[in-house]
Parts: C-alpha cells; sequence; structure tokens
C-alpha cells in the first residue's frame, strides 16, 4: 500500500513526494523519487518511522501502517504540528481521545477505507436500516490481511447499529440456538451479525445484506485493486487543512458531516 500512495502522491501535480519512509526497502528507487529511506524531507510523506523526520519540512504524514506504529506515527504528528492521513485501523476508544488531545495545532482524518464507494456503502446501509429487521455485514479480504472483522466492517456494522438506535424499530432477535461450529453465526456488533473471509484471490470486498417480510436488499462494494483508495487519500490530503482536529472517516469531506460512530 505505501508504494501506492507513493505513485498517486508523486503523480498528483499539486503535491510534492519528496520521500517515501519505510526502513525495510531503504535505497530503492520509486519513480523520480531519489530514494525510499527512513529519515527523508517531504511536503508530503508516506511514512513507516518518524523518529528522524523533520516537521519544519512536511505538511502532511500519510500512514499505512501497523497499529503500533501508527500510533507512535500519530503521537509524533500530533506532537510536532503536522497533518496526519491514516489508513490504519483498530484504534481503542482510549486511543482516539489521546489523539483528539493531542491534535490541537494540526489536523488528523483515520479512515478505515479510502475508497469513495466504500463510503458510498456504508452511508447507504446506514439509511436503511431503520427499514429492516435483520442485517449482516460479510466482508471478504486477502489472506494476508491480520486483523478480522475488518475496520470498514466494523465501521459499517457500528453505523448500522446506531441508526438502527435512533429509529423507532427493533431488530429481529436471532433465532440460532445451537452452534454446530463456533462462530457460524460471526460476531455480533448490537444486533449485526459480523462475519470476517480471508482467501486468495481477494482485495477488499464487503456485502451488507438486510432483510424484512418477503424482501432483501444486498448493497456491495468491491475494491480490485488498491489504487481503489488512492482517490481518497489524495483528496484527504487536499483538504486535511480544513478540518479541525481528529476526524473519523471521509463522510465529512464528501457530504459535509462527520460519520455517527
Amino acid at each position: 500500500m505505501g508504494g501506492e500512495v507513493c505513485r498517486a502522491v508523486e503523480a498528483a501535480e499539486d503535491l510534492l513526494l519528496v520521500a517515501g519512509v519505510d526502513p525495510s526497502v531503504e535505497g530503492e528507487r520509486l519513480g523520480d523519487i531519489n530514494h525510499i529511506t527512513s529519515a527523508p524531507a517531504a511536503d508530503v510523506v508516506a511514512v513507516g518511522a518518524v523518529d528522524q523526520l523533520n516537521p519544519d519540512d512536511i505538511d502532511v504524514v500519510i500512514d499505512f501502517t501497523h497499529l503500533n506504529v501508527s500510533r507512535t506515527v500519530l503521537d509524533w504528528c500530533g506532537a510536532n504540528g503536522v497533518h496526519a492521513v491514516v489508513g490504519t485501523t483498530g484504534f481503542s476508544a482510549e486511543d482516539l481521545d489521546a489523539f483528539r488531545a493531542a491534535f490541537v495545532n494540526s489536523n488528523a482524518i483515520i479512515a478505515p477505507n479510502f475508497a469513495i464507494g466504500a463510503v458510498m456503502m456504508m452511508r447507504m446501509a446506514e439509511l436503511a436500516a431503520p427499514f429492516f429487521e435483520t442485517a449482516e455485514v460479510i466482508e471478504f479480504h486477502h489472506n494476508a490481511k491480520r486483523d478480522a472483522p475488518s475496520g470498514t466492517a466494523m465501521m459499517t456494522a457500528q453505523r448500522i447499529e446506531a441508526a438502527k438506535q435512533a429509529s423507532d424499530s427493533e431488530w429481529d432477535t436471532d433465532p440460532t440456538e445451537q452452534e454446530v461450529v463456533a462462530g457460524a453465526r460471526g460476531g455480533k456488533v448490537g444486533g449485526v451479525g459480523v462475519h470476517g473471509v480471508r482467501m486468495h484471490g481477494m482485495v477488499a470486498h464487503q456485502e451488507v445484506i438486510f432483510g424484512t417480510t418477503g424482501e432483501t436488499l444486498t448493497i456491495r462494494h468491491d475494491s480490485i485493486h488498491r489504487n481503489s483508495f488512492m482517490p481518497g487519500v489524495l483528496l484527504a490530503t487536499r483538504r486535511i487543512g480544513e478540518q479541525h482536529g481528529l476526524t473519523l472517516g471521509l463522510d465529512v469531506l464528501l457530504f459535509g458531516e462527520a460519520t455517527s460512530s
């Protein structure tokens, strides 16, 4: 993902990418970027380590790493007044509270999915929730993904549940009395079932299935290449200066309002 981000930023005429930070590939060439290094200076940096960066040379850090690394990146950005665009998922409520306190002189956007279609899928699912009695979220990812369910699936389920709770309707109870195989019914976020599939050949896909009397509604999104996330990454990078503090998801950029989560 880091290489895809570097290529997207490099190709954007209004953004300047000086380097990408990933010590595992230090010294490699990427397009017109002289080196991928662990100690660059840039207006926009795709980053995997931050301890040697000069904050005076950076406007935005784009982070697609792992949870523990991303916490360090966000802490550094907040402390040094650098904007952060983050695609890492799995942060706790305590993490988010800490980021809200840290980002006073700069802003952060954390999104579980930067694909515009995925954001639309979550919004449509949120709108549908009050009108159906059952809902299941099924996410499909490549077999190298480490977490399950995905951050997108969790945010989708949370937003569906919040929309349902805000309405005058209720979910039907799950009739399952015995799971022949443990976990066959997936996990639950309130009344919403959540299932994760890991498989060769997949990139990132999700279905939300709603059911009511005599009908079902399926909302599906497919990312068939990692470049599907880049329009959202570039949108967040260009507009992060307009936000204030911590923003979760791309809704505020696309619809002018924050998510309900």
